[in-house]
């Protein structure tokens, strides 16, 4: 396996990457998380499919909209545990005195519709690992 990385500054980039994707015959990609990747999950699902590759992402809300995988921390769960944090500094907390924490919730979601338009065969045992399969 190679891996190479393309990197994006802006929404333009996302067509010029998909097309060094098809370019170099890459049969995978995995998008990694960043604002301006959140902002267009649509548009990079889109191309995915448009290119027919199938494409794992760090944020879960790309499977619903046709990504073929997700795997990531539950930001839902990240932000409410921001959120504890935040009341110990209004109630008076030092923040040197609050613990650094590290994620411990990854969830994996997989969409079998996409697997199948791509001709993909998920294994069951990943798919019993899954926390949520979208059929």
């Amino acid at each position: 396996m190679t891996y190479q990385e393309i990197e994006t500054r802006e929404a333009d980039d996302f067509g010029k990457a998909f097309a060094a994707i098809v370019r170099e015959h890459s049969q995978a990609v995995f998008v990694q998380g960043s604002p301006l990747v959140f902002r267009h999950l649509r548009a990079i699902v889109e191309l995915a499919a448009r290119h027919r590759i199938p494409a794992i992402f760090v944020f879960r809300e790309a499977v619903p909209l046709g990504g073929l995988m997700s795997y990531g921390v539950n930001i839902a769960d990240l932000n409410r545990r921001a959120a504890t944090f935040v009341v110990k500094l209004l109630q008076g907390a030092k923040p040197a005195d609050l613990p650094v924490e590290q994620s411990t919730k990854f969830e994996l979601l997989i969409n079998l519709k996409t697997a199948k338009a791509l001709g993909l065969t998920i294994p069951q045992s990943l798919l019993l690992r899954a926390d949520q399969v979208i059929e």
